[in-house]
């Protein structure tokens, strides 16, 4: 992910004669509700992955029964087609999940950067003691972790591709 230049952040608000805004209770306050509202959009990203993972994670299962059903009935012309689609939902979801995980990156950079100005950095702090997430040991990313799921599905919608299609009559018709 690209750096940011994060000092782009704050306005630049032009000190009038006897203006006292800058730096006033006011002027606090008004960090306060935005830094308030900053984290609760944060938060929102996180639950807004978390539905899309559980909707793409009913998906592949439903795939998965799908075609376990179409096994029993012993019908496999479809299979490849299926799996296919498997594929490129999965491709789909992984994209999905990046995007998120990157916007989640850049917002808890701005509050990292809002926090520079209050009084205390909560948030910071526990970033601080997990080593900024460089040490698996202490903190493991969930959205590294959370990556590695569709891969998984991908590459069993490839085996299920790779067994169901007739290998034989590919190689004949390419012999054409």
């Amino acid at each position: 992910m690209p750096q940011v230049d994060l000092e782009t952040l704050w306005n630049e608000i032009p000190i009038k004669e006897g203006s006292e805004y800058p730096h006033n209770e006011k002027w606090y306050s008004h960090l306060l509700d935005q830094y308030k509202l900053y984290v609760e959009m944060a938060d929102r990203i996180s639950q807004r992955r978390t539905t899309a993972n559980q909707y793409f994670l009913a998906l592949n299962t439903a795939i998965f029964g799908f075609v376990g059903y179409l096994t029993v009935k012993d019908t496999n012309e479809h299979h490849w087609l299926i799996a296919l689609a498997g594929v490129a939902l999965t491709y789909l979801w992984y994209v999905i999940i990046t995007s998120y995980r990157n916007l989640n990156t850049a917002k808890w950079a701005v509050v990292h950067e809002i926090e520079k100005r209050l009084p205390i950095r909560p948030y910071d702090a526990e970033w601080k003691y997990v080593d900024r997430g460089t040490n698996p040991v202490l903190y493991r990313p969930l959205s590294h972790v959370e990556s590695l799921v569709p891969w998984i599905f991908m590459i069993l919608h490839a085996i299920v591709f790779v067994k169901s299609v007739n290998w034989f009559t590919v190689q004949s018709a390419l012999r054409i």
